[in-house]
């Protein structure tokens, strides 16, 4: 689970920055602004690649996967990416878990034959 997840972490990492640099041309948003929201994002984005088998942070997966839906209402193409990132999430977490499951029984068919 922890390779799938991971990559669509960071997969998001990248489309966070690139949301960024789109929200920067708004106006109505400052800078500073844009670019803190973006940078606690981004590093979360990469910090949950350590943390996904941890208790929680599958959940902490999915709030930033909120987080990027809602996004798109300062970048409106965030709510077509941000729904392609959640079922990309929701993709990693349910064949990794299964890959995980399989690589179980298959480390446990090979140790109770040796």
């Amino acid at each position: 689970m922890r390779t799938l997840c991971s990559s669509t972490l960071i997969g998001e990492f990248f489309i966070i920055g690139f949301a960024g640099l789109v929200a920067m041309k708004d106006a109505d948003l400052s800078t500073g602004l844009v670019w803190t929201v973006c940078g606690v994002a981004m590093v979360l984005s990469v910090l949950l690649c350590g943390m996904v088998t941890r208790p929680g942070g599958v959940q902490l997966g999915w709030a930033l996967q909120i987080a990027l839906i809602i996004s798109g209402f300062f970048v409106p193409v965030m709510f077509f990416l941000g729904a392609c990132f959640a079922a990309l999430w929701w993709a990693s977490v349910h064949f990794g878990r299964k890959v995980d499951a399989a690589k179980a029984r298959w480390a446990e068919q090979g140790s109770s034959a040796a």
